[in-house]
């Protein structure tokens, strides 16, 4: 159990709502769509109102510095079955990118690549105590686009595993005084910042791992704050959609 999940859930009961994509910016074809994953009837455009109402504040913000800019939404709603096929998408897929056969593998094989797997996507528990936080609608993935309508460079793709999607991977790259300076990554580094200050704007918190997934109202978002202020205890406001 990550500690997060510890967090309590008092659901306020907020519907799922489409965000609209007249104002926002979508990955289409959606990736895990295009997969196979079953959303059935779902899309995975949709998000709790308060969370739309945050996007909004969050796009507002970056437009306020940075005009023509907006966000792109990646993925947001999730239900438990599709974080299933993802999860054992994503192991079989590593299993194949190290050159493995994934009948023949040891224990201490699969439990490296599960610890891998699970170091960037929840465990999908159908445990209504500790939901997964993109079924919750709560949760959304997402990156920047230009003035131009184009995809800002962030320095490395959305879901890959590898230290690069850590939010800060590109901090010592943009010191122009360290012999590491980068001027391309210090601009993926910048791009990452101004996404986190503009989300941070429509009250959303990061994942610690991963420079794409913010959310509020979910487990992880109310152990985050409870991080900043010991002294009072935050909830969370969204459970299982």
């Amino acid at each position: 159990m990550k500690p997060y999940q510890q967090v309590a859930i008092a659901d306020c009961g907020e519907p799922l709502v489409e965000i609209p994509p007249a104002e926002f910016g979508r990955v289409v074809p959606h990736p895990y769509v295009a997969l196979g994953a079953p959303y059935g009837d779902r899309s995975p455009f949709f998000v709790r109102l308060g969370v739309l109402e945050g996007l909004r504040l969050a796009q507002a913000a970056l437009r306020e510095s940075h005009p023509g800019w907006g966000i792109q939404i990646f993925d947001a709603y999730r239900p438990v079955a599709v974080q299933q096929f993802m999860v054992d998408y994503t192991f079989q897929d590593l299993v194949r990118s190290q050159g493995l056969d994934s009948a023949t593998l040891s224990a201490s094989q699969q439990h490296d690549l599960w610890q891998q797997v699970y170091q960037f996507w929840a465990v999908p528990n159908p445990d209504p105590a500790m939901p997964p936080p993109h079924s919750t609608g709560a949760a959304v993935d997402v990156t920047l686009l230009d003035a131009s309508g184009q995809p800002a460079d962030m320095g490395s793709p959305i879901d890959e595993l590898s230290p690069r999607s850590y939010p800060d991977h590109f901090a010592p790259y943009a010191e122009v005084e360290s012999p590491d300076y980068d001027p391309v990554l210090a601009i993926a580094h910048t791009h990452r910042q101004l996404l986190a200050t503009a989300m941070q704007a429509g009250g959303f918190y990061r994942h610690p791992h991963e420079w794409w997934h913010f959310s509020i109202g979910d487990q992880l978002w109310a152990w985050l704050k409870n991080q900043e202020a010991a002294s009072e205890v935050v909830v969370a406001r969204y459970g299982a959609a």
